[in-house]
């Protein structure tokens, strides 16, 4: 198994702060209180939560659609058509209040997942993307669980 680069883990791990952020406000009301106070409500709670994990969910298919530039032919149309999907799924699918949003949300961080795998299995992505998608899954959907519980 391929080891993640330092870098790489870094600013994933960075990535989740707005994540880990919202579900602590989430279990914390005076933290959420003092969020609200100093950064105001769109940074507390599900709302960071949301907002931020549609704008992964683009960032994402940025990503996937990078990867798909090293294939040719039929296996690259195939990847730049599935690398939209998740900014799309996040466009349509984020509207109709926290619940449904977060419920949405997790849905889509599991499918990029696949997408993430599928992408790996063709030899696209770096050895060690799985091990760091993998962690960094589980960790936003788990944040984003404590949002819709």
């Amino acid at each position: 198994m391929t080891q993640i680069p330092r870098a790489a883990l870094i600013l994933g791990l960075a990535g989740l702060i707005p994540f880990l952020w919202g579900a602590a406000t989430v279990l914390r009301p005076d933290l959420a209180a003092f969020g609200q106070k100093y950064m105001g409500p769109r940074f507390v709670g599900p709302y960071v939560q949301l907002f931020y994990g549609s704008v992964i969910l683009s960032f994402m298919s940025g990503v996937l659609w990078g990867f798909a530039t090293k294939a040719s032919g039929a296996q690259a149309a195939t990847g730049y058509a599935l690398s939209v999907i998740p900014a799309l799924w996040a466009f349509f699918m984020t509207g109709g209040g926290p619940t449904s949003a977060a419920l949405n949300l997790i849905i889509g961080f599991v499918g990029l997942l696949m997408l993430d795998f599928s992408f790996s299995r063709w030899g696209l992505t770096p050895p060690w993307w799985m091990q760091l998608r993998l962690l960094l899954t589980a960790i936003v959907v788990a944040c984003l669980t404590i949002t819709v519980i």
